[in-house]
């Protein structure tokens, strides 16, 4: 007797969307089960366009998870384990739960996974990778936050307006030093904002209209440039 197989497709992008490659891996995974004579029922094609691969809460693979728990399904297609998961752990997870139900889990490509050794095989190359991403983006969160607390600048971007950045030397840290023609405009502004109660808006005219000099030397200022140089924790 034939296999009954249902499919699953995922893009997350709006330019995968546009180039239709959710349209493309259904339909390799149809010429796959027509190849292996697995009948798919035209209901079991589960597709989720526009999803992230990071999230468990689609509609697509939500209605799978409960076709597989019926005990109806006996295998299920899948073009490749990031479409199923881009979470390792949430892999482990799916192919867990579809083997409790004995569902055989196949992928066009990468390693099936119908053993725990095989599963083991789709998993480890991507738990390896998340756990160095991991690993590389504690060690900068934990060095940036080192920096900053010594008082070390060159954890930040550009120097904001009313400062010039300097560069680390051999013999010296990067720092921020004031420059005072900007450093004035940036007193009187917070001047007029918090002792005058001017708005952003009566702000920006009267700079414009004193004909103040921006960083880039233009004679023009707007709403957006002193909202966020007042919110400038620097």
């Amino acid at each position: 007797m034939n296999k009954l197989a249902a499919i699953y497709a995922r893009v997350s992008s709006d330019r995968q969307k546009e180039e239709k490659t959710i349209g493309s891996q259904t339909s390799l995974l149809r010429e796959h089960a027509q190849g292996q004579a697995y009948v798919v029922p035209e209901t079991w094609v589960f597709e989720d366009e526009g999803y992230s691969g990071a999230s468990l809460a689609r509609p697509g693979l939500e209605r799978l998870r409960d076709l597989v728990c019926e005990g109806q399904v006996q295998v299920v297609l899948v073009y490749s384990p990031d479409r199923l998961s881009r979470k390792y752990a949430y892999q482990v997870l799916l192919l867990e739960e579809f083997a409790r139900q004995g569902v055989e889990t196949v992928f066009l490509q990468g390693v099936n996974a119908q053993t725990p050794e095989e599963r083991l095989l789709v998993q480890f190359p991507g738990m390896i990778a998340e756990y160095e991403r991991a690993q590389i983006a504690e060690r900068s969160r934990r060095g940036k936050r080192y920096r900053a607390k010594t008082g070390l600048v060159n954890v930040l971007s550009g120097a904001p307006y009313g400062y010039r950045y300097l560069k680390r030397t051999d013999s010296s840290h990067a720092c921020y030093v004031i420059e005072e023609s900007q450093a004035e405009v940036v007193r009187q502004v917070y001047q007029w904002y918090t002792q005058e109660s001017l708005s952003i808006g009566a702000i920006t005219r009267r700079l414009n209209e004193q004909k103040v000099a921006t960083r880039t030397g233009k004679l023009r200022w707007e709403r957006s440039v002193l909202w966020a140089m007042l919110r400038n924790p620097a």
